[in-house]
């Protein structure tokens, strides 16, 4: 653990730059901040990496989409073979460094694809705030209930999944099971024929909803 401490790293960095040069963005009440979590292809290659079946994983497209809407967007192209449950903690350590400088926490919304849709929900359970924003995206499966017991859902789950991909179905039986409170609760089900590749695409299919959500549009009117 104290190694995890000790690691800079650029999620740190970006961090801290957002309070670095005299800039106090948590003054504006309206404010919204994204953590954005990748999936694991991007851990094991390189940013313009093909993957065989779904294509590029169009990172830095996701990344300036959320941007591109006033969002201060958090987030790092992940070492190789992550930790998921270690990154959590570290995401949750900033998360409560913002609450401390005073961002309200449904300002606060962290968004995972696939892995970095698991890292999020160990966000979700270890963080433990109600009014935190999550969007879990292609990232459960019904054997998660028994070979991750640990997760409990917590804050103002939204969860995206495509009909065609079984590596993410839906997770109202993680909710149901979830002891801890859950705001609100809503799933979205695509259909693009894409499987898996859905999430490494920068559709507005699911990306429209995660700023939705971001923004405290529950009901994704």
């Amino acid at each position: 653990m104290n190694k995890l401490f000790n690691r800079i790293t650029f999620l740190f960095l970006a961090l801290f730059s957002i309070f670095s040069f005299g800039q106090k963005p948590t003054k504006k009440p309206d404010q919204a901040y994204i953590f954005f979590l990748h999936n694991g292809f991007l851990e094991e290659n390189e940013l313009n990496t093909v993957h065989p079946e779904y294509g590029r994983a169009e990172y830095n497209e996701i990344v300036n989409s959320f941007k591109a809407a006033n969002f201060i967007v958090i987030s790092e192209k992940r070492k190789k073979n992550t930790y998921a449950p270690d990154y959590a903690e570290k995401v949750v350590k900033q998360i409560k460094g913002l609450l401390k400088k005073g961002v309200k926490p449904n300002k606060i919304t962290v968004i995972g694809t696939s892995k970095g849709g698991y890292i999020a929900q160990f966000v979700s359970t270890e963080l433990a705030n109600p009014d935190v924003n999550f969007v879990f995206i292609g990232c459960f499966r019904d054997i998660d209930i028994e070979q991750i017991p640990i997760i409990n859902f917590c804050g103002n789950i939204l969860t995206i999944y495509e009909k065609s991909d079984v590596l993410g179905v839906s997770a109202i039986k993680r909710k149901e099971t979830s002891k801890l409170k859950v705001n609100q609760f809503k799933e979205i089900e695509l259909n693009t024929g894409l499987k898996h590749g859905f999430l490494f695409k920068a559709l507005d299919l699911w990306i429209i909803p995660c700023k939705k959500w971001a923004n405290g549009n529950y009901q994704l009117n």
